[in-house]
């Protein structure tokens, strides 16, 4: 909670009925930025991450087919999280 607040996604307050907020709309939070925040790299290879990348040891990522189909992976994981928010995630249907 408390990164998410540093990084300006959640703001507290303090006293009765106190607690954490989200800072804007959750159709304005995306998915991908909040699992970034929380859990690291999106990419499940540093070496093809995009923000939090590695260099593999002993390896050449020219012709690394590992490499190659991670990366196509992360894209299109990337497609989906970056084009859903926190407001997909509500079950904006009661029981």
């Amino acid at each position: 909670m408390l990164t998410l607040k540093q990084q300006g996604i959640l703001i507290s307050k303090k006293g009765k009925g106190g607690g954490y907020l989200l800072a804007y709309e959750p159709k304005k939070i995306s998915i991908a930025s909040a699992i970034r925040l929380i859990g690291g790299p999106i990419a499940q290879l540093p070496c093809v991450s995009l923000n939090f990348y590695e260099k593999c040891e002993d390896c050449n990522e020219l012709v690394c087919g590992l490499n190659k189909v991670f990366a196509q992976t992360r894209d299109a994981t990337l497609k989906i999280l970056e084009n859903k928010t926190l407001y997909d995630l509500i079950d904006i249907y009661p029981n």
